[in-house]
């Protein structure tokens, strides 16, 4: 697969600070389209320094601004990434070696997802395989939750989706606060979809300590010292913090209710 068929497509937000790190990344004969949320930061004069093609566009959720960013794509195939993930040398080199057939929708990658400066190979992080590499126009995306509430995403192709073996790299956390911050803005953005009942929010609680179980012992969270404890938990929780949070929402939203 020549690398000039394949647009590397990275949605942004305020990534100064991982830009310049992903597009370097990226092979340089591919083409790179830098879809951005209006960005106050250098975000976009850091992309277009490496030659990236700028798109901007009012930010309507992760569904709809992947959407709109491959409509640009004009190259056979498009690869989807985040600014917070690296192509690694090796799956560069994979890549560039597939021959797809005419059956080849695309292509699923395994990710190794970083918490802390450290990948974290347990705790159901691992392998975290997601279709990014598809045929142009021949893909489509579907979310859990609705319009802006939808925060984990998937690629649908059309045809075979076949595995790569090289991972990418996501530099997901690079601190304890910033799992804290981004696990309140996903959670929040999921409690957004449809409202959940009392008995919903305690079902949620009650069944949090045997996902945390199955977590640390059944997907081996708990070998990887107190990286490995903290996110397995945080898996665990995080059904039940969207939970509460609808629920909650629900209250404060129903007729009569007071803020």
């Amino acid at each position: 697969m020549h690398n000039a068929d394949i647009t590397y497509v990275v949605l942004t937000k305020n990534e100064a600070a991982n830009i310049a790190a992903c597009l370097r990344s990226l092979p340089a004969q591919s083409p790179v389209l830098v879809y951005d949320a209006f960005s106050d930061d250098a975000t976009v004069e850091l992309a277009r320094a490496f030659g990236a093609l700028v798109l901007q566009g009012p930010w309507a959720g992760y569904v709809r601004a992947r959407e709109d960013a491959a409509s640009h794509v004009k190259t056979a195939w498009t690869f989807m990434l985040d600014a917070d993930e690296r192509v690694t040398p090796e799956l560069a080199l994979e890549i560039e070696q597939l021959a797809p057939l005419d059956t080849t929708g695309g292509y699923s990658v395994a990710r190794r997802n970083h918490f802390c400066g450290r990948w974290i190979r347990s705790g159901g992080w691992w392998p975290d395989r997601l279709v990014r590499l598809f045929r142009t126009g021949q893909a489509t995306i579907t979310a859990r939750g609705s319009g802006d509430a939808a925060v984990h995403e998937a690629w649908q192709v059309s045809g075979d989706c076949q595995q790569l073996a090289a991972p990418l790299d996501h530099f997901s956390y690079a601190s304890v606060q910033e799992y804290r911050h981004k696990f309140a803005i996903y959670t929040g953005l999921e409690a957004q979809g449809a409202h959940a009942s009392f008995g919903h929010v305690v079902a949620a609680w009650l069944e949090m300590p045997l996902r945390a179980a199955w977590y640390l012992v059944r997907k081996g969270g708990i070998v990887e010292g107190w990286r490995g404890i903290y996110v397995s938990i945080g898996s665990a929780l995080y059904p039940a913090v969207v939970a509460t949070k609808r629920w909650t929402r629900g209250r404060t939203s129903a007729p009569g209710a007071t803020a």
